[in-house]
C-alpha cells in the first residue's frame, strides 16, 4: 500500500475513475419503475392503510415498487400497491382492480404475458423433473457404492 500512497495524482484519479464508472453505468441501466397515480387508485376505490409498526414499515419497503401485487388473506383476494416513501399501501378488491385494468389495458396484457411465460417455464421444469425421476427409478443402485456394501 505504501507505493500506492506515493503515486502521482493521476494514477490515483485513474484508479478512482475505474471504480466509480461502473457504478454510474449500472445506475443508468436500471429500468424506470412505472408510476401509478395514487389519486387514481383512491378514485377507483382502493383504501389507504398506513404502516404503524416497524414490522409493517419493513414489509412495505420490501415490496416491489411500481407494481400492483395480488394477495390472498382469509380466503379473500386483495390487490396491494405499496408506497414506501409514505410508508403506506393501497388495498383494493377484485372490483377495484378490474376497474384499474379497464383504464390501463396494457398492464393487463403484460401480466398475461408474464403468466404465460411463467407457465411455460414451469412446464419445462416439470418435464425435466419427470425425466430425472424416470432415470433415477431405472437405476436400482443409485447412490450406492461398493464401500456402502462393506467391501
Amino acid at each position: 500500500m505504501t507505493p500506492f500512497m506515493h503515486a502521482p495524482r493521476r494514477r490515483i484519479l485513474a484508479a478512482l475513475a475505474t471504480l466509480v464508472m461502473p457504478m454510474f453505468m449500472a445506475g443508468g441501466a436500471v429500468a424506470a419503475t412505472p408510476h401509478i397515480d395514487d389519486k387514481e387508485l383512491t378514485e377507483l376505490g382502493f383504501k389507504v392503510l398506513v404502516a404503524t409498526t416497524e414490522v409493517q414499515k419493513n414489509w412495505v419497503k420490501g415490496m416491489a415498487p411500481g407494481k400492483i401485487r395480488a394477495m390472498q388473506r382469509n380466503g379473500k383476494k386483495f390487490f396491494i400497491y405499496p408506497d414506501a416513501a409514505r410508508e403506506q399501501v393501497f388495498v383494493g378488491g377484485p372490483r377495484e382492480y378490474a376497474a384499474y385494468q379497464e383504464r390501463h389495458p396494457t398492464s393487463a396484457k403484460d401480466a398475461q404475458q408474464a403468466a404465460k411465460g411463467t407457465a411455460a417455464y414451469r412446464q419445462k421444469q416439470d418435464q425435466m423433473m419427470k425425466s430425472a425421476n424416470a432415470r433415477d427409478l431405472s437405476d436400482p443402485f443409485l447412490g450406492v457404492s461398493w464401500y456402502d456394501l462393506g467391501w
